[in-house]
């Protein structure tokens, strides 16, 4: 009895150690094909844009005039911040330098939606009206991808300049000290807000699945980073609220220039990656969500 108990330990033991070596060579070799399909989207994503830059390079007119269009768009909004702060010197006890600040992260931030994820605005109008979306689904790499990548918009470039000057400025004129924390805060607030525009704008724009013109619905979301450029200390309790945790715009803009400026709740801003990440799982499943209902336009 003792041998059999014996012998039966044995192979149960054996089997656990073979189930453990298939459990973990499955592991390791889904992680290498996550890592492959990660690769090959990188590299596909860089052909798409060499093309697109390629063919806007041809119209170089085209292209420099999109991104001075922005820049004086832009410096007449920065204008109406200067002679609001002429009259009022202090906003809730923030000067206009601060402001600034406050202005040019979030404009940095809207220009990665703007340069990259400029689609979403169209998706409807352009794509799914016209039949051109069918021709997303019939190829062997994601519909949302292929979507994104299908365009580079160069207006973005001049919110980039605008926004990098602006934080510049605001810099020099207020003696900030940057440290390589400071740097890396600027850098996690400007990319986790560039993903908050774009998770917002594509959950707005699965409403194209069924209206076809998703453009009204994103506007008004969309249309609430205006508050987001002035700290939100200066509103009531309820659009501050509103505007981090229901339509977090305040961690593209607020949040990350409090902390640069040693102000309270700046310490917040290391939640936007998070806040970033929340959103795009979302507003990849509303996409998902929407694919699935779908039948195209029979054109």
């Amino acid at each position: 009895m003792r041998r059999v108990c014996g012998s039966f330990r044995s192979h149960g033991s054996s089997a656990c150690g073979s189930s453990r070596l298939c459990s973990s060579a499955w592991r390791s070799a889904r992680s290498r094909c996550r890592e492959a399909k990660m690769t090959r989207y990188m590299s596909l994503y860089w052909l798409f844009l060499l093309q697109r830059l390629k063919a806007l390079m041809e119209y170089r007119a085209s292209f420099i005039l999109g991104a001075t269009s922005t820049i004086i768009w832009q410096g007449s909004s920065i204008a109406a911040v200067w002679v609001v702060m002429q009259n009022v010197p202090s906003l809730n006890g923030w000067n206009y330098d601060e402001v600034l600040m406050v202005y040019g992260i979030i404009t940095l931030a809207k220009s990665i939606n703007h340069m990259f994820a400029d689609n979403l605005w169209t998706v409807g109008r352009v794509y799914i009206r016209a039949g051109g979306f069918d021709r997303f689904l019939v190829r062997p790499i994601d519909p949302l991808f292929h979507l994104l990548a299908d365009r580079f918009c160069q207006d973005g470039v001049g919110n980039f300049i605008v926004g990098l000057a602006l934080v510049v400025k605001a810099s020099v004129d207020l003696d900030i000290t940057w440290t390589p924390l400071m740097v890396a805060m600027l850098a996690v607030g400007v990319i986790s807000g560039g993903f908050i525009f774009i998770a917002l704008n594509l959950i707005t724009c699965v409403s194209s699945f069924w209206i076809i013109d998703s453009v009204p619905i994103t506007r008004l979301v969309f249309d609430n980073h205006l508050f987001a450029q002035y700290p939100l200390s200066i509103y009531p309790k309820a659009i501050s609220i509103l505007l981090t945790w229901v339509i977090p715009y305040g961690f593209a803009s607020f949040y990350p220039a409090s902390y640069l400026l040693g102000r309270e709740m700046g310490n917040l801003a290391w939640v936007s990656p998070l806040i970033a990440a929340f959103l795009m799982f979302i507003g990849y499943r509303f996409w998902q969500f929407g694919l699935k209902y779908y039948s195209g336009t029979g054109s």
